[in-house]
């Protein structure tokens, strides 16, 4: 492994509001950055109570704002919400104002329900053209001739560097076609995760943009001062993927002491095999599960996330995933 990063969704928690969400995503922001994490992503969610990063290159611009010198970006953007034209706009602007700590991680789903899609999509076309808005977009962003009839303005030249994010075989085969680095949602959709790794390795194709593989593996933390605290912490994030199963979303629950009373035994099953790419205790157990996901899946990078209802507890908990993952650093 050779570097380690910080995925944020921007919880909105009980209690709290989403203007003090995003105040803690800030806030976590500079604490990611003095901790020594490479890059911090934020990731496009639509209709959801409990995430506030909806706006997501609005947000990067934030996020950049309070930070120096770490990578900001998207994990991801959701392509088919959009036009390539737009994207490429908004993070030229980025880059631009930030210089070259502007990454943009793409991804193919649309973030949302169905409903929502509809409302969001530039139309309903049943066909895929992820593959070819992926093209359009990293040519936005390119040297385009001068005479071109259309140029992203700004955008164009400034080169951002694109990611494909996925959680199954497609993306995977995309980003070793192409020729980029590849990031696997293994933090709440780790089935895939061997095979797809296997897939991209294998197939990848140098390009100008990169000559070799390069695998960001994504895994959910909970890291606190003793296992216990970081069993009573987790139990937000329980119940939010629990409400994720059956349909009752809402903002990131409060924890409790006790899971089993407030998640049924078939929810908590579903749960675990989501969050199987995860490690959560204290310090030493923190390590030890990091070190295993490490050795299993040998990524380029490590990417992590969790969520927290206490903020000041979460800011903890990537301070000591911190300090474990630089001592897994090649």
């Amino acid at each position: 492994m050779q570097k380690f990063s910080l995925l944020d969704l921007a919880p909105v928690a009980e209690g709290s509001s989403i203007a003090q969400a995003l105040a803690n995503s800030a806030d976590l922001a500079v604490a990611a950055e003095k901790a020594g994490y490479h890059r911090f992503w934020v990731a496009e969610h639509h209709n959801m109570i409990g995430i506030a990063s909806s706006a997501t290159a609005v947000l990067i611009g934030r996020l950049a704002s309070v930070t120096n010198s770490m990578r900001i970006g998207s994990g991801g953007i959701m392509l088919p919400n959009h036009s390539p034209l737009m994207v490429a706009e908004q993070f030229g602007t980025l880059a631009e104002m930030y210089g070259d700590r502007i990454d943009l991680g793409l991804g193919r789903a649309p973030g949302t329900d169905q409903g929502t899609a509809r409302a969001l999509r530039r139309n309903m076309a049943q066909e895929d053209t992820f593959p070819q808005d992926v093209q359009e977009l990293m040519a936005y962003l390119g040297d385009m001739p001068e005479g071109s009839p259309v140029r992203a303005i700004p955008g164009m030249g400034t080169k951002v560097p694109v990611y494909i994010l996925g959680s199954s075989l497609y993306g995977a085969q995309l980003a070793a076609y192409y020729g980029l680095p590849y990031a696997f949602a293994s933090h709440f959709a780790p089935d895939m995760l061997g095979e797809a790794l296997e897939v991209y390795r294998h197939h990848f194709q140098p390009s100008e943009h990169l000559d070799k593989p390069y695998a960001i593996v994504a895994a959910s933390v909970c890291a606190a001062d003793t296992d216990a605290e970081a069993e009573y912490l987790r139990s937000s994030q329980i119940q939010a993927f629990s409400g994720i199963i059956t349909g009752k979303r809402g903002k990131l629950p409060r924890p409790v002491d006790n899971i089993a009373e407030v998640t049924p035994s078939h929810v908590m099953a579903q749960v675990n095999r989501m969050l199987a790419v995860s490690a959560n205790g204290g310090p030493e157990a923190v390590k030890t599960q990091l070190s295993q996901i490490v050795s299993t899946y040998q990524p380029d990078e490590l990417i992590v996330t969790g969520m927290i209802h206490d903020h000041a507890a979460r800011v903890r908990s990537f301070e000591i995933t911190a300090e474990v993952l630089k001592g897994l650093v090649d």
